[in-house]
Order: structure tokens, then C-alpha cells, then sequence
């Protein structure tokens, strides 16, 4: 079964910028992490699941062996250069569409259609709301913030496949559901407008998520584990749960990212509600071959017809061909496990292959 997941189309529904600038070893070791300090001494982010991963999928790609060691296979990346390894390795992960978030792109990170270029794949926007209120937020009061945001949202869309809320990192997702009344929103923006910073006002971040509604493209949610900037425990999607309730009416796809440690709240969330989906994104490169038993833990509750594959990779081209490789092939065995136990026949499983992979995505989110 292994092998008739081999060349499964794939859609990156999630994914970020990378960087072709050179990368010392230090700075690569914390790119294939969600850390941000370096390492306890004697120890390394590459003695890991990830780390193993990195050497199984990206280390053939670059000519060395299986399990090269990482010393070697950094020393044969700095040797080809980031321009050919990112072509390499974003080729070999043999990605139809990617759906790339709009989020800042700091110095060194290539844009969309550069991605695109190096990838060989067409690109998609996913417009992240808090980066796009924190723009408009330069150029207005607290009076006119409320329409500019509109506007701005508006003028975006066009040019989108989703709309996307890091809400669990400003705030956490046990966001009251209602949506605010003007007065609130205004209020809250001179707050905002007044104290600077990042937005985390409980009341703006509903306003965008139920302006989001309103634009009616699906609306992407950051849940589950990031980098430590978010509050794990109030980023489990069973906090949404009111939200999904309050947006029922509407019919606007709500897509749970990443989800992880909680997908299986996911999983429940994406069943009980048709508008919720739930997105394999994070987890995938991150676990190595444990993916695989998490991948089965996704597919107990959640119809097929609502999973979505991403990757979430930002930085590095090898987490995009780590997820795509590990996805192909722990969804292979975690399919085959079902067909060797007769709970489906082989043509069922490459059906929910293809559509898990890529079939989901393509109708989710409009793509032709």
C-alpha cells in the first residue's frame, strides 16, 4: 500500500517563505525547530525525530546516502549552495499547488512567486488578518479603523484562497463568539491605537474572524503546538467549539491547522460540524516516522472528505519535502494496515489517499 501512495498528488494547503541566504549550523539547527534559543549544552535539535527524518527523505536528495550523518550533510549543503538545494529539495517533494500565508517575510525570505518558481508549483495568497489589521492600524484612528480594515480585507480577497487568524498566539482561542458591536470595536481600537504593539485585544481579534466571515473565503486557525509564543493550553480547537457553533449558520469552512497534541478534538470538532475541517499541518515533518501513528489517530473520527494535508514548513525547503515524503508514505502504511485488516479494499484507499492528499484541498478551497 506503501507504494500506491509513492505518487500521491499533493496540495500544500499551509505553508511559509523560505530563506536561500547561507545558514551557519547553529541558524539551520534552529530553523528545522519551533525552538528559539539554542540548545541545552550536549545536546542538539537534530537528535531528533526530526533530525532523522532530515536524513532519511532530504539526505538522497543531495547525493549522500540515507542517514548520512548531519555533519556531512551540512557540510554538503553549504557545498551545492541554498539556490540548488532549495530547488531540489521543494522539486522532490513534487507539490501540485502550495497556499502560502501572507505573513511577514523578513530579510533573507524569498516571496510566494519565487517559492513558486523554486518549487515548480502555482502559489496561492492566505491572507493573515492580524498582519493585515496591524497594517491598516499605521494609517488610521480608532474611529475610521473598523471601515479601513473592510476595505483593506476587501481589496485583499480577490487575490486569496483563505483568509487565516493566529488568534491562539495573540489571545487563545476561548474567544467569546459573539460578534462585537461597533461601539466595542471602536473602543478597543483606540485602546490598541493608544498602548501600540502587537494586536491582542480579545475584542479586535473577533472582529477580524467574524469580518473574515463575512468575506466568505474559508478561514484558516492556528491550534495546537508553535513556537513558544503561543499558549499551548489555549490553543486546543476544543475551545472553538463555541465559535463553530456561532458560525453553523453561515456555511463558511472553518479549517483547523496543525491541531496537534489535540487532533483528536479536531477530529470530533471536524464530524459534528459540516463547515469544520481539520488540517494534518505541523505535525507531520515534526514527528518523523511517528506520523504515522498520529495520522491513524486523525482518520478515526474526521470523514475523509474533511482532512487536509499542509506542510506548515517556513525557512527551510527540506521541512517541505520531509512532510510530503513522510506524509506519502505513513499515510501508505496507515492504509494499508486498514486493507490488510479487510476494514477497506484497495481502491478505497487510494480514494482517501487522493483525497486527504490533494482532492480535499482542491475543492475546499476553489482551486480549479
Amino acid at each position: 500500500m506503501a507504494l500506491l501512495t509513492a505518487d500521491l498528488p499533493l496540495i500544500d494547503g499551509h505553508c511559509h517563505a523560505i530563506t536561500v541566504a547561507p545558514l551557519a549550523d547553529a541558524a539551520f539547527e534552529l530553523w528545522c525547530t519551533e525552538a528559539d534559543e539554542p540548545p541545552a549544552p550536549g545536546t542538539s535539535y537534530l537528535d531528533s525525530r526530526v533530525g532523522l527524518a532530515l536524513r532519511r527523505w532530504c539526505a538522497p536528495v543531495l547525493d549522500l546516502p540515507t542517514h548520512a550523518p548531519v555533519e556531512e550533510y551540512l557540510r554538503r549543503r553549504r557545498r551545492l549552495g541554498p539556490d540548488e538545494v532549495a530547488t531540489r529539495l521543494l522539486r522532490a517533494a513534487n507539490l501540485s499547488a502550495l497556499l502560502v500565508d501572507t505573513g511577514p517575510v523578513a530579510g533573507g525570505l524569498v516571496d510566494r512567486h519565487v517559492l513558486g518558481t523554486l518549487a515548480e508549483a502555482p502559489t496561492h495568497a492566505v491572507v493573515r488578518l492580524e498582519l493585515l489589521a496591524e497594517q491598516v492600524a499605521l494609517g488610521t484612528d480608532a474611529a475610521g479603523f473598523a471601515a479601513a480594515f473592510a476595505v483593506a480585507l476587501d481589496e485583499a480577497v480577490p487575490e486569496a484562497v483563505a483568509t487565516k487568524s493566529i488568534a491562539a498566539y495573540r489571545h487563545g482561542l476561548d474567544l467569546d463568539p459573539a460578534r462585537p458591536e461597533p461601539h466595542e470595536v471602536t473602543a478597543a481600537a483606540a485602546r490598541w491605537l493608544r498602548d501600540g504593539g502587537r494586536l491582542t485585544d480579545p475584542v479586535l481579534l473577533r472582529h477580524l474572524l467574524w469580518s473574515a466571515v463575512d468575506a466568505g473565503l474559508p478561514i484558516q486557525l492556528h491550534t495546537g503546538f508553535g513556537d513558544r509564543d503561543a499558549a499551548l493550553a489555549r490553543a486546543d480547537p476544543a475551545l472553538l467549539q463555541p465559535f463553530c457553533e456561532a458560525t453553523l449558520p453561515y456555511g463558511v469552512p472553518l479549517v483547523l491547522l496543525h491541531c496537534y497534541p489535540y487532533h483528536r478534538q479536531a477530529g470530533w470538532l471536524a464530524q459534528v460540524y459540516p463547515h469544520v475541517h481539520a488540517d494534518l499541518g505541523l505535525a507531520v515533518p515534526h514527528l518523523g516516522a511517528r506520523a504515522t501513528a498520529v495520522l491513524g489517530e486523525f482518520l478515526e473520527l474526521a470523514p475523509f472528505g474533511k482532512l487536509l494535508y499542509s506542510s506548515d514548513a517556513y525557512g527551510l525547503p527540506e521541512l517541505y519535502l520531509i512532510a510530503a515524503a513522510q506524509l506519502r508514505h505513513s499515510l501508505g502504511l496507515v492504509l494499508a494496515e486498514a486493507v490488510d485488516d479487510g476494514a477497506a479494499s484497495a481502491a478505497d484507499a487510494r480514494r482517501i489517499a487522493e483525497q486527504i492528499g490533494a482532492g480535499n484541498a482542491a475543492r475546499l478551497y476553489r482551486l480549479g
